[in-house]
């Protein structure tokens, strides 16, 4: 089966090509293929300056070839219809029709795993766009170690462990965040969650940048986090302990619709996915 993914990049200037090929890439892992191609489009406004251009493709040529994917083509151009760079990246993946998995596969029973922290990719980048701001409040090695999250964005490495292990759903954490995903998921599958808030991981960076600009971590945009159902979440994790990934049980899937979530005492439901907590903050 050929697997096929687009998304257009529009939220951080810096570092856009990085970002652009991670989610493309995490998007095509989570099918639990292999990404073997892309397309790449670039839309600059006319202030636009070489150099910028020169820094997208070497950032992902440089991923390319560590991932060991080709650039199949694309198009670039400068256009006054945007007043900030574009990129967007189609990404074409393959797998043995019979092993291909979504986010449809969650059953009753199942634990629901996640790798990592959530909230990575929304902390970079908005420690990345408000560095100047950020640093006039918080400690520079909280805003200075929210900027080195954007190494952490990748979620191929998790897939690939995960589909070793056996999972029946894989979901990677974007818009909308963990959240969001969660009720994406649950949605899909129809069925309903119960899911433990003080085991959701996050870093301190992610909460110190959040409270910052009164934004919800668990709405935030994570790439680099991936949602995972397993029957036996436990396994799921110390296999990917073993391969160097962070991984948490933070719940199971419920017969019914009810998508539960409980802070101690405190139960409540969660929503269906609204605008990501992140253009809160650009929109400043």
């Amino acid at each position: 089966a050929l697997v096929l993914s687009t998304d257009p990049i529009t939220a951080s200037a810096k570092e856009i090509g990085t970002i652009a090929f991670h989610i493309t890439a995490n998007d095509i892992a989570s099918s639990g293929a292999e990404l073997v191609g892309i397309l790449l489009t670039i839309i600059m406004p006319p202030n636009s300056e070489e150099g910028e251009l020169k820094q997208i493709m070497d950032d992902v040529s440089q991923l390319t070839a560590e991932y060991d994917v080709e650039i199949l083509g694309g198009h670039t151009e400068v256009s006054a219809v945007v007043n900030q760079t574009l990129v967007s990246v189609t990404g074409i993946g393959r797998i043995a029709k019979d092993k291909l998995v979504t986010a449809k596969g969650l059953k009753p029973g199942q634990d629901l795993v996640v790798t990592k922290w959530v909230g990575l990719e929304g902390t970079s980048i908005i420690a990345t766009e408000f560095e100047k701001e950020l640093k006039k409040r918080l400690p520079v090695s909280i805003v200075d170690e929210s900027q080195k999250f954007a190494s952490l964005l990748s979620v191929v490495k998790d897939s690939r462990v995960a589909m070793q292990v056996g999972v029946s759903a894989m979901h990677d954490v974007t818009e909308g965040g963990i959240f969001g995903a969660l009720w994406e998921m649950a949605e899909a599958s129809g069925v309903g969650l119960e899911i433990d808030l003080k085991k959701i991981p996050i870093r301190q960076e992610t909460v110190e940048v959040c409270e910052f600009f009164g934004v919800n971590p668990y709405l935030l945009i994570s790439s680099g986090c991936m949602l995972m159902a397993a029957q036996d979440g436990n396994h799921l994790v110390r296999e990917l302990e073993k391969a160097g990934i962070k991984a948490t049980i933070i719940g199971k899937a419920t017969a019914g619709n009810d998508r539960v979530l409980l802070n101690e005492d405190e139960r409540r439901f969660l929503e269906p996915p609204k605008t990501d907590e992140l253009y809160k903050v650009i929109g400043r």
